[in-house]
């Protein structure tokens, strides 16, 4: 009993160290990156009062563009190690083929980049429907004065549609191809262990060296905020553009937890929806203090098994599943800032960019690496997706430590929402009764971290 009693204190020592290295890792970071974003600021207005040329700009954002270029760098390593192991811009410069494009051509260079044809080349080109000019004979009628007509040959010059690629990673292709890799892979079991386990640790090393790339971030934060504001010909309509910004995101998080997940949670169980929420109060305000749902993890299973007497087997499968592959606070916030970056550059967004955005949104959320500001690497990867240039992506760094820690909150709510509508319908198959619910007594849920 005392070897036992001793090793369970260990373990408790043991992630408490953990939880505060944890903590502190994730808020120096903040810290950091926040007074990056002022140094940005006060450099960005102090250069702009001595109007600079704009090769003296191009080297005050150089630092930003090389941390850009090294997030671009790993999207694609990213998506397929992850998606495995899970199982689950004009070309040639050719700007006159943008105004040619209708609807049914984005729809059918959607259809045709979601299954690549080359999966080598999928991962820096993909399908697009282009215009090229071409010259072509067309017969012209010559009518006379008498019953005898001629007819005559002219050159004109027509814009032909082909079939053609464009420079970019086939970020849907990618996808799909590997989930489908990704489950045969599972349908091996243990043959296949060897392969799973390649990629498994494929996915860790990319992580820590996106880990590694996401520490510069302070650097490059202020390089390209001092470099947007020295070159921006409106610098108060940048500031209204991103309040406004702030202020959707705000309104769409606060509609998804107060309306949305509540009416949801009300349908499937008949249950007062707000009574419940409020008892995860506590695991909602470390999550937004932190910005991270799995620190809110302990106090989010107490919340469950001991004040809403949800199975702790439903809760211990349920919420570790959630914390790594349901984030609607952070899809909401990628598909809003993919949107407002590509609006803020001058890019006219048609219905195939949003339904691509939506789809990229969607599959990059049940990946998200767990690491600060892991929803910036998303967005950089669906502007990628869809040609648009990712440099004023530095200016969303300037309110991220705020959003991050909204969209973490709105993150811990679906968590617990999944669980308690889980252990609805697994009540009602298996016929659980109050008695038969398991639940942990409260020491034990120190125990648990990951």
């Amino acid at each position: 009993m005392k070897k036992n009693q001793i090793k369970v204190e260990g373990n408790k020592r043991r992630s408490c160290i953990q939880n505060i290295q944890r903590i502190l890792h994730g808020q120096l970071l903040f810290v950091l990156t926040f007074l990056a974003v002022i140094l940005g600021f006060i450099i960005g207005f102090g250069i702009r009062e001595a109007r600079p040329s704009a090769d003296f700009i191009q080297w005050i954002g150089m630092p930003g563009d090389l941390f850009m270029r090294s997030l671009k760098m790993m999207i694609v390593p990213l998506i397929v190690t992850s998606v495995i192991h899970r199982r689950v811009n004009v070309a040639h410069n050719e700007k006159v083929m943008v105004n040619k494009i209708e609807p049914q051509d984005i729809f059918a260079d959607l259809l045709r980049n979601i299954i690549p044809d080359n999966l080598v080349e999928a991962t820096f080109r993909k399908t697009q429907t282009q215009f090229k000019p071409e010259i072509v004979w067309i017969e012209q009628k010559n009518i006379g004065n008498s019953s005898n007509t001629t007819a005559d040959k002219k050159q004109t010059l027509e814009m032909v549609k082909t079939v053609g690629k464009s420079d970019g990673p086939n970020i849907l292709g990618l996808i799909l191809a590997c989930m489908f890799i990704g489950i045969a892979a599972g349908k091996f079991k243990e043959k296949a262990k060897i392969f799973i386990d390649f990629f498994a640790i494929s996915a860790e090393i990319v992580l820590q060296i996106l880990l590694w790339f996401i520490w510069l971030t302070p650097v490059g934060v202020a390089s390209l905020t001092a470099a947007s504001l020295a070159g921006a010909n409106d610098i108060t309509e940048t500031f209204i553009s991103l309040g406004y910004f702030v202020l959707t995101v705000t309104l769409g998080i606060f509609f998804s937890q107060a309306i949305l997940l509540p009416l949801i949670y009300f349908a499937f169980t008949r249950k007062n929806p707000y009574k419940h929420i409020l008892s995860i109060k506590r695991a909602w305000l470390i999550g937004f203090s932190f910005g991270s749902s799995a620190l809110a993890m302990p106090d989010l299973l107490h919340a469950c098994e001991n004040v809403n007497k949800i199975d702790k087997r439903i809760t211990r499968f349920v919420i570790p599943l959630c914390c790594s592959s349901n984030a609607d606070g952070s899809a909401l916030f990628i598909s809003a800032a993919s949107m407002f970056i590509a609006k803020f550059s001058g890019y006219t967004l048609t219905f195939g960019n949003v339904l691509i955005i939506g789809i990229l949104t969607t599959f990059s959320t049940l990946s998200l690496p767990a690491m600060p500001s892991a929803s910036m690497v998303a967005v950089v990867m669906v502007l990628s997706a869809i040609n648009i240039p990712v440099h004023e992506v530095s200016m969303l760094f300037a309110v991220e430590w705020f959003l991050d820690r909204l969209r973490t909150g709105a993150n811990v709510e679906s968590h617990f929402i999944c669980a308690a509508i889980t252990d609805h319908f697994c009540r009602r198959k298996y016929r659980l009764k109050e008695e038969d619910v398991i639940i942990y007594p409260e020491s034990e849920m120190e125990l648990i971290v990951n």
